[in-house]
């Protein structure tokens, strides 16, 4: 594969990521009646981090050293705080305001990867952008009531509004640990930093429900929630969002987020017979059409990157 082929086969992973993330809150909701939403998250990312550092231990390499742990621990920290939020969030919100919501991740990457990295708006990024944003808006608008968008939790949109904007925090402040160790190694180690912040917000939550670890039923259901939500949200997402941040901007990469709502409609309708909303194909137009436009802007993409030839 020459390296352009394979610049742009990797700026692409992006939108296998926002697949994957494409069915995650039906799968959260439905993990909501069986764990508690903090706890879950906790299991999620412990899952995904411990499949992300076998695939690292068997590729070998010399393992972070202490001042390489300090970012890792600060993104771990963007990984805490976005999981908490999000979880919590969702149990507290409808799917509507879920789906609406979390697509305003792009624009908060987009702003700080301006006032963060120094990365420019252009006309047609902007253009772009605006297009998949609309795009998106008509993709759920014709999936949901929307009576359903503005009823629900006030606590709840709060939460997800700030887990859009951790995940934006989480995806710029990444740049640099990305450009440095690769995809894969970032992903991990951040992921693995992590897994004792929300082991301990996890642990704060069952003692607030007066619940213990064995209390936690470790059904079929329970443990494919968990498993798809670990290697496939998680570990297999996380490594493939990282992935485009080698090769393109943070607010390029942030566009691909806008499919994620319609990949998920599309889910429902193949695997549960759901019927896609009257916009669908419009509001897919317009995101396709959004999405390309941002996807041909490469400038700020190194040549090359450490770990980029070996992953």
């Amino acid at each position: 594969m020459s390296p352009s082929v394979g610049r742009y086969a990797f700026a692409l992973a992006p939108l296998a990521a926002a697949a994957l993330w494409g069915g995650m809150y039906v799968v959260s909701k439905w993990g909501f009646e069986l764990i508690p939403p903090v706890t879950l998250g906790f299991l999620r990312v412990a899952v995904g981090a411990g499949a992300l550092w076998l695939v690292v231990a068997g590729r070998g390499g010399p393992a972070p050293s202490r001042e390489e742990w300090r970012p890792f621990i600060a993104l771990g920290g963007w990984v805490t705080l976005t999981v908490a939020t999000q979880f919590v969030g969702t149990e507290l919100t409808n799917a509507s305001q879920g789906s609406l919501l979390t697509v305003l991740t792009p624009v908060f990457t987009v702003l700080l990867g301006a006032a963060v990295l120094g990365e420019r708006v252009t006309a047609t990024k902007a253009g772009g952008m605006a297009a998949a944003g609309v795009g998106t808006a008509v993709v759920i608008a014709g999936q949901y009531e929307l009576g359903s968008i503005a009823a629900g939790n006030a606590l709840g949109v709060a939460l997800l509004l700030a887990g859009s904007a951790t995940w934006a925090g989480y995806t710029v402040w990444g740049v640099p640990a990305v450009r440095r160790h690769g995809a894969l190694r970032a992903a991990t180690y951040s992921s693995l930093a992590s897994v004792p912040m929300l082991g301990a917000l996890a642990a704060a939550e069952l003692w607030y429900l007066g619940l213990s670890p064995a209390e936690i039923p470790a059904t079929a259901e329970s443990v494919a929630a968990v498993l798809y939500l670990g290697v496939a949200s998680t570990a297999a997402a996380w490594y493939l969002w990282y992935k485009g941040l080698e090769y393109v901007p943070a607010g390029t990469v942030a566009v691909f987020f806008f499919a994620q709502p319609a990949v998920g409609a599309a889910l429902g309708a193949a695997l549960l017979g759901e019927a896609l909303g009257s916009g669908y194909l419009l509001g897919g137009a317009l995101m396709t059409v959004g999405i390309w436009a941002v996807s041909r802007e490469r400038a700020g993409a190194p040549d090359e990157t450490p770990d980029a030839a070996a992953e």
